[in-house]
């Protein structure tokens, strides 16, 4: 509008509908800020507060330092900036770990173990303090320790003995272990010898011995078969040599003369040609015959 050469713009005037839009975006600003504070103020709060799960202890850190006070599972309030946790397992862990040793007749064997251990709830600080973490435990304790034992205890038996006395091999090892790892605080609980591998030349070498004690058997048990059987012919030649001397002292001409008698059938025998014929007493056998 023009009036007396100044210009006026009038401003519409605003409506219900633009108003309820207002409110409404002021209250959505409202509670996104509100919002907001909430989760800062949660956020905040959770720097005073630390959980330690189930199975595992807290190192509690002052300043860098560490402090003597196992924390135990569940929540524990800290002073942000001053304080820090770190968690450490106390369960029971089984570290596995293949090896090589050089036994005392000087057979190269491949060891798989299994080697169960765990860290006391009272010392976690103190490892934690002197060695690291649980990572840093089995790195630069646990495995070198068991390296160097197992080459030791390895050292000290022949591949029979190894084989043989497997038992005996396991527990000299886990004592061994329990001694040296006493000193940093970590428990042994047992080793598992899970597999012994040697060379492929030693298995050959195992493979002909065997063989050659199987024939070696065979051998001596053809040999024992043989001795017994030659000592039952011997026994059976015996008694029939005692038994030709028995008879031969028991045939006189009376007994030959009465097994014949025992034996005819009554007919004289026919005598062809001039070869002389075995005297026999007609009139016994007759008498005989008569008897009969």
């Amino acid at each position: 509008m023009v009036w007396n050469g100044t210009v006026t713009i009038a401003s519409s005037p605003s409506t219900p509908h633009q108003d309820i839009a207002d409110t409404g975006r002021i209250r959505h600003a409202l509670d996104a800020l509100r919002l907001f504070v909430v989760l800062l103020v949660l956020a905040l709060l959770s720097t005073f507060v630390v959980v330690v799960p189930v199975g595992e202890r807290g190192v509690l850190m002052r300043l860098g330092a560490v402090q003597s006070r196992v924390l135990g599972e569940g929540m524990h309030v800290i002073v942000p900036g001053l304080e820090s946790v770190h968690t450490m397992s106390v369960r029971l862990q089984s570290h596995p770990q293949q090896s090589e040793a050089a036994t005392r007749d000087l057979q190269d064997v491949s060891l798989d173990l299994a080697v169960r251990w765990h860290l006391p709830p009272e010392r976690v600080p103190g490892v934690y303090q002197r060695v690291g973490d649980t990572q840093a435990m089995v790195s630069k304790v646990l495995e070198p320790a068991v390296e160097d034992g197992l080459k030791t205890v390895v050292a000290t038996l022949t591949a029979e003995q190894l084989i043989t006395q497997r038992e005996e091999f396991r527990q000299r090892l886990e004592t061994l272990l329990i001694e040296r790892l006493a000193p940093f605080d970590l428990v042994v609980d047992g080793i598992d010898v899970v597999q012994l591998d040697f060379s492929s030349r030693f298995r050959a070498a195992v493979e002909a011995k065997q063989v050659a004690e199987q024939d070696a058997r065979r051998a001596a048990y053809e040999a024992i078969t043989a001795q017994r059987q030659a000592a039952a012919r011997v026994y059976r030649a015996e008694g029939e040599a005692k038994a030709h001397e028995l008879l031969q002292a028991t045939l006189t001409p009376e007994v030959l003369q009465h097994q014949a008698l025992e034996r005819w059938n009554g007919h004289l025998p026919l005598v062809m040609g001039q070869e002389s014929v075995p005297w026999v007493d007609v009139k016994s056998l007759l008498k005989h015959e008569r008897s009969r």
